[in-house]
């Protein structure tokens, strides 16, 4: 594979009073679990628990958002490593929750116009608060919306309108145009002169006449299904292609993990059976991203595919789930065969049916 166009260098200054770079503190409770402090690597308490539970930061690589009450108020900002406050009161907000940092940058909101900016890992602005709305940094580009007029529907506003770009980290429009899609994988960015041919791809013409090509990851992922996967379903290849764990749904227990090996060694004619019928064009089915379900991944082994705040990274990492709908329309229930997207390719990571025949 080719290297990437744009590399994300993010250079940290050490300070004598504070961990290296490398050091990620976690976040740790106070005796009532009413609040919350960090502690470095080797368990010595950094900042004693202050924050309350809008603070939703579990480590603290670079910049978290905090709240804290004094003096009877609530005041809420972002903290470096470095112990510098920047962004009072400008905590960008979505889904209930604060930003979370990603590559070293996280967003804020200028309170006075809505508008986005973004801060660098030392609380600097990169991105000024000119934008109606900014993606998370990944492999240093970001998706702005801009000039976008405000709309509001009872207690919430929306943007409605505007344009749409791809731009770097030192606020540079790549492209223009360039709508919004979750389906991009940003660290697969290559640069060429005449439109790339990969059928995976998606081709986008840039402000400096080069064209800037993306996997998709849903032509990605069928793709892979159709003439890989599902061109060898040998109980070989089944358990090569699967996650190290499968989780699946049992009544009544609910959902539980069970190795491979044993899964596919239990199930592996019910689940050839199940999925051969995605090789029939008469089969109702389809495909749907999502990201790994934090509440049921807890373990481990799965917090490579989580980010400090505990939140998929599904812009990494991404689930495709298979659903088959019943030949008989009279019947209830579907067949769901999740796969993630890891570094070594799609592993199938989830199994439930509608029946429940899973051993």
């Amino acid at each position: 594979m080719k290297k990437l166009l744009f590399v994300l260098i993010v250079v940290i200054l050490n300070y004598p009073v504070f961990a290296q770079s490398n050091d990620v503190w976690t976040s740790f409770p106070n005796k009532d679990t009413t609040l919350v402090g960090f502690k470095d690597k080797n368990g010595i308490i950094k900042i004693q628990p202050k924050f309350n539970g809008f603070t939703i930061a579990r480590k603290f690589e670079n910049i978290i958002a905090v709240s804290e009450e004094e003096n009877g108020k609530w005041k809420n900002y972002y903290l470096t490593k470095q112990g510098k406050i920047v962004g009072r009161d400008s905590l960008f907000v979505f889904d209930n929750g604060p930003d979370c940092e990603n590559e070293g940058f996280i967003r804020f909101t200028d309170r006075k116009t809505d508008k986005m900016g973004i801060f660098n890992a030392e609380g600097k602005i990169v991105i000024p608060a000119h934008y109606s709305g900014l993606t998370k940094v990944r492999n240093g580009l970001i998706i702005a919306l801009k000039d976008a007029e405000k709309q509001q529907d009872g207690e919430h506003f929306f943007w409605k309108g505007g344009k749409e770009f791809l731009i770097d980290i030192n606020n540079k429009i790549l492209i223009e145009n360039f709508t919004y899609s979750n389906e991009l994988n940003f660290y697969s960015l290559e640069k060429t002169k005449e439109p790339n041919k990969d059928e995976t791809r998606d081709n986008f013409l840039g402000v400096d006449g080069m064209y800037y090509s993306f996997i998709n990851y849903d032509k990605e992922f069928k793709h892979w299904l159709k003439n890989t996967f599902l061109t060898n379903l040998t109980k070989t290849s089944l358990e090569k292609h699967s996650f190290d764990k499968i989780t699946y749904w049992k009544e009544p227990k609910g959902w539980i993990s069970e190795s491979k090996t044993m899964f596919v060694h239990h199930n592996y004619n019910l689940i050839k059976l199940r999925l051969q019928q995605l090789n029939s064009p008469k089969t109702d089915y389809f495909i749907s991203s999502d990201g790994l379900n934090q509440f049921i991944y807890e373990s481990e082994e799965y917090e490579i595919y989580f980010n400090n705040c505990h939140e998929s990274k599904d812009w990494m990492y991404p689930t495709m789930d298979i659903v088959i709908n019943p030949k008989n329309k009279t019947e209830n229930g579907q067949d769901h065969f999740e796969f993630l997207r890891t570094e070594n390719g799609y592993k199938l990571i989830s199994v439930s049916l509608k029946t429940d025949n899973l051993k």
